[in-house]
């Protein structure tokens, strides 16, 4: 297989079949050897993280499907730690969505004058930050996309109502298991004209808590699929 890119927690190879297959690492994001889903380098490698990643990522992407929701997952075979999925091509050079629930990490860094950590927020909070190691992940707005022609303001509302969307069909099934989703980031991209859900959903890409404790990422997996 041809090699597309090899990521933080994710290698891309390309297919015959014209779609793309990743490889999942036990790598996550993180900071002084710490997980934090918010982070935009590879803070610690757990083991066993990779598989765990694409159980979880499987079955909410799954779920997804039988709800009619347009994603690139196609399939996923776990014993090899793979999953299939379509071609999409990135907004500019990678654009990562976070929906924020409750002010935590990052949010709190920046706008921790306003608010208190751990305070739920009154209505979802939608950002978008730049794929960009080297100027920290900046966030831009939808006005910043649509001025350097990486997204149009239509594109945007869309990836925004999808974000929304997708980020309640988890907590619904995150609260059966009794836990709190805090924040959770995506990646979207375009496949046929279409803006659609491209990446994972996986435990290493969210902040979950239950009863006020959080959840590790391998524990957050075990727990789904107990």
């Amino acid at each position: 297989m041809e090699i597309l890119y090899l990521g933080k927690t994710k290698d891309v190879y390309k297919l015959s079949n014209g779609n793309v297959l990743l490889k999942f690492k036990d790598d996550v994001t993180g900071k002084d050897g710490k997980f934090d889903p918010g982070e935009n380098t590879v803070g610690l490698t757990i083991e066993g993280m990779g598989r765990a990643n694409l159980q979880t990522s499987s079955m909410f992407f799954e779920e997804l499907k039988k709800r009619g929701i347009k994603t690139h997952y196609v399939s996923s075979n776990l014993q090899d730690g793979t999953m299939e999925v379509l071609a999409c091509k990135p907004f500019g050079k990678g654009l990562e969505v976070i929906c924020r629930l409750v002010a935590t990490g990052s949010f709190i860094r920046r706008y921790g004058d306003y608010i208190s950590n751990a305070t739920p927020l009154k209505e979802w909070y939608v950002e978008t930050t730049l794929k960009d190691d080297l100027r920290g992940d900046p966030l831009i707005t939808s006005d910043g996309l649509a001025t350097l022609e990486i997204m149009s303001k239509e594109m945007y509302e869309n990836m925004k109502r999808q974000t929304i969307l997708i980020t309640k069909i988890i907590v619904d099934i995150l609260k059966e298991k009794e836990l709190d989703l805090w924040d959770i980031k995506f990646e979207f991209g375009y496949h046929n004209d279409e803006v659609i859900l491209m990446d994972e959903i996986s435990s290493g890409n969210m902040r979950v808590y239950q009863n006020g404790v959080i959840v590790d990422p391998v524990t957050l997996t075990s727990i789904l699929n107990s």
